[in-house]
């Protein structure tokens, strides 16, 4: 990219940066997910604030993703009992927490 303006040659580098990651990128379009029913688990009993919250997004999330969202509740230990279950679950997507501040940073530093 010798000689031509800066402009030029930064609107250069951003296309090459951009046919790169399209080309990166492009096979992992067509992967389909999820093709099975997610798990919400949310840290805290039933009932709790946070068991409201995933209640009430779950419906919307399943619309959206065309899976059902089933929101289970793993209450103990301040909710590291179920963001401790979510770390050793299959590294697939299909489980998911829906954490607090607690559960994603502060529990882990006490």
């Amino acid at each position: 990219m010798a000689g031509g303006s800066p402009r030029i040659q930064a609107l250069a580098r951003a296309n090459l940066v951009a046919g790169f990651i399209l080309t990166v990128i492009a096979p992992a379009l067509g992967q389909t997910w999820p093709t099975k029913p997610m798990t919400m688990v949310v840290p805290f009993a039933a009932g709790s604030s946070s068991d409201i919250v995933g209640r009430i997004i779950a419906p919307r999330l399943s619309e959206l993703l065309g899976q059902p969202v089933i929101v289970e509740n793993v209450g103990g230990a301040g909710g590291m009992t179920g963001a401790n279950r979510v770390t050793k679950a299959a590294p697939d997507g299909y489980q998911f927490v829906l954490g607090t501040g607690g559960t994603q940073g502060t529990n882990q530093t006490l």
